[in-house]
C-alpha cells in the first residue's frame, strides 16, 4: 500500500431534494451532488521501529472538485487540466519553491498512455506505458533511457474489479521480482472515486481495485526462478459514516507495525 502520489478522492451521495407547493412536488430542477475529498494523507512507515518515518500530504482543490496542488514537508506539485477535465500536465517543485522538473500526459482517446517526465538535464528524463485489457490497466512499463534497455514493470491481475496479483520487475544489472497477492474487504477504498487518470498514473494495486485489500502476501523471485514469501501482511481498516476508511493498519504475521495509514476528507 506503499503510495508514490497522494491523489484526491471524489465519491458522490446521492440525496433528493424537493420543493413543495400547493400539493405539487416540482422535481424539475437538477441539484449538484456533494463531493467528498480526500484532503490529507498521513503515512506512518514502520522500517526503523524505533523512528518511523512519518510523511503528510495535503491536498488542495478548485471550486469543480479538482486537484490542483499536493502539499508536503519537502515537496509540492501542481497540476493542469485540458477542457475534457483530462491531466495533461504535472509540475514538481523543490522545498525553496523552484521547479524540480514537469510531466505531461498522452491520451489515446479515454485511454492514457503514457507520462514522461522532463528534467533540464535530459538525461534523467523517463517515460511511464501503460498497456490495457476489458478497460483496465494491466502493464505498467518505466523507462530510464532512450532505448529503454533496462525497463521496470508492474504488471497486474484481476478478479473483477479488484487486483488479486499484482508483480514488479526492478530493471537493471541485477533486477528483482516481487510479487504481492491480495484478499479484499467489501467497502470503498479512498481512492474509488479520483479522476480515473489520476489511478492510473499512481498505480499500484489499492488505488486501482474498488475495495480495501485485507492481507498482502509478499514473495521474492530466488536466483532459480521460484518464488518465496518473505512477508505476510494483516491490514485492519476503520471507516467513517460514509463507509470512507479514516485509518488504515498493517502488521506483520508476527505482529509488529509494518505502516499506517490516516485518512481526512472535506466535502463540497
Amino acid at each position: 500500500m506503499k503510495k508514490y502520489f497522494f491523489l484526491s478522492l471524489m465519491t458522490s451521495v446521492v440525496f433528493l431534494n424537493s420543493c413543495e407547493s400547493e400539493d405539487v412536488i416540482d422535481l424539475s430542477n437538477d441539484f449538484e451532488e456533494p463531493k467528498i475529498l480526500l484532503s490529507k494523507v498521513t503515512t506512518t512507515y514502520y522500517a526503523n521501529p524505533a523512528n518511523p518515518d512519518i510523511d503528510v500530504a495535503k491536498l488542495i482543490y478548485n471550486n469543480q472538485g479538482e486537484l490542483l496542488k499536493i502539499l508536503s514537508e519537502d515537496k509540492s506539485s501542481s497540476f493542469e487540466y485540458d477542457n475534457a477535465g483530462k491531466p495533461v500536465k504535472t509540475n514538481y517543485y523543490k522545498a525553496d519553491g523552484t521547479l524540480d522538473y514537469y510531466s505531461t500526459y498522452t491520451y489515446n482517446g479515454d485511454q492514457l498512455l503514457n507520462i514522461k517526465a522532463i528534467y533540464t538535464n535530459p538525461d534523467f528524463n523517463r517515460t511511464i506505458s501503460y498497456t490495457y485489457e476489458n478497460g483496465n490497466m494491466v502493464t505498467s512499463t518505466l523507462c530510464q533511457s532512450a532505448n529503454c534497455s533496462n525497463p521496470s514493470t508492474s504488471s497486474y491481475t484481476y478478479n473483477g474489479e479488484n487486483i488479486t496479483v499484482e508483480t514488479s520487475v526492478i530493471g537493471g544489472t541485477f533486477s528483482t521480482s516481487t510479487k504481492h497477492e491480495y484478499l479484499y474487504d467489501n467497502q470503498l477504498n479512498p481512492f474509488t472515486y479520483t479522476n480515473k487518470y489520476f489511478k492510473v498514473s499512481m498505480g499500484g494495486a489499492y488505488v486501482l481495485s474498488k475495495n480495501n485489500y485485507t492481507t498482502d502476501r509478499i514473495s521474492y523471485k530466488d536466483s532459480a526462478g521460484n518464488w518465496i514469501q518473505n512477508q505476510y501482511v494483516i491490514y485492519d481498516v476503520q471507516y467513517n459514516s460514509a463507509q470512507l476508511p479514516t485509518q488504515v493498519v498493517g502488521k506483520l504475521s508476527d505482529g509488529s507495525n509494518y505502516v499506517k495509514y490516516n485518512y481526512e476528507y472535506i466535502t463540497q
